[in-house]
């Protein structure tokens, strides 16, 4: 697919980016590493990957706002857009040699994710998606998995770690799941999972406790892959809640229904 200029900004970006910390990555055990809180390590590599993204974005499109995980946001000129970024998504992936991470990059306008980009270098796997033109994963279109049977489908989800309060919900989440799929997955990298179920290898995703630049980029691959997108809470959005709840359309109904103990 032949993306936009704003695309190919993004496309640009992630793969800069991915340059330095595939270099670190292959470096890990020197990796210079500081604590930000229990069980949640930042590293010079997350650091100078968002620094990088943000340079490129920055002086492509001066008047957009930003968001980021590792430095403050900024309100652009144009109010209407923002860039929303996780420069690298499976921090603790990464600093163990586990090679499944990511740097997601999204486009908001006007309150609505219209451009995202999910960039696994590992794997040289380029997700991208824009409002209306599909989702892609290099140059192959994506759609979400046409499965029915919860019996059948596998899910994935992130298991809170150290003392977060949402453990509980989760593990009771996946006593009710568990006994009807066919299994479930905790890889650490909530971009990759929402990617992922776009490309049809899960049938669904849930998550509490996360961040925007967690998800964004994921939010419009669902959608434009053919998925369902929500909060796990019914009703509310999912930047309120920081809660997400992802599937095809023919298991989405059973799926939400479970999670919510409906």
């Amino acid at each position: 697919m032949q993306g936009s200029a704003n695309l190919n900004i993004m496309f640009k970006a992630a793969r800069k980016a991915a340059r330095g910390l595939v270099k670190d990555f292959r470096e890990v055990e020197n990796l210079q590493v500081s604590s930000k809180g229990a069980g949640d390590f930042v590293s010079r590599a997350d650091i100078a990957a968002e620094k990088t993204i943000r340079e490129m974005l920055m002086e492509a499109r001066p008047n957009y706002g930003w968001v980021g995980e590792e430095s403050d946001a900024e309100e652009g000129k144009d109010p209407t857009r923002r860039w929303i970024v996780d420069p690298l998504d499976g921090t603790t992936n990464f600093l163990h040699g586990l090679p499944h991470w990511a740097i997601s990059i999204a486009l908001e306008f006007k309150g609505e994710i219209v451009s995202g980009v999910i960039y696994d270098p590992v794997k040289d796997e380029m997700f991208f998606a824009e409002k209306g033109q599909g989702a892609w994963l290099n140059d192959q279109r994506l759609r979400v998995s046409d499965r029915n049977r919860m019996i059948e489908s596998v899910f994935a989800t992130g298991v809170p770690f150290g003392g977060r309060p949402d453990l509980p919900a989760t593990l009771q989440d996946l006593a009710r799941l568990m006994p009807e799929v066919a299994g479930v997955r905790r890889f650490g990298a909530a971009a990759l999972d929402l990617a992922y179920v776009a490309a049809g290898r899960y049938e669904g995703f849930w998550e509490r406790g996360l961040n925007i630049w967690d998800i964004a980029a994921g939010i419009i691959l669902i959608r434009e892959a053919g998925g369902f997108i929500e909060a796990v809470e019914p009703g509310k959005s999912i930047t309120d809640t920081r809660s997400i709840l992802a599937g095809n359309a023919q298991i989405f109904d059973r799926f939400a229904a479970v999670i919510r103990n409906t």
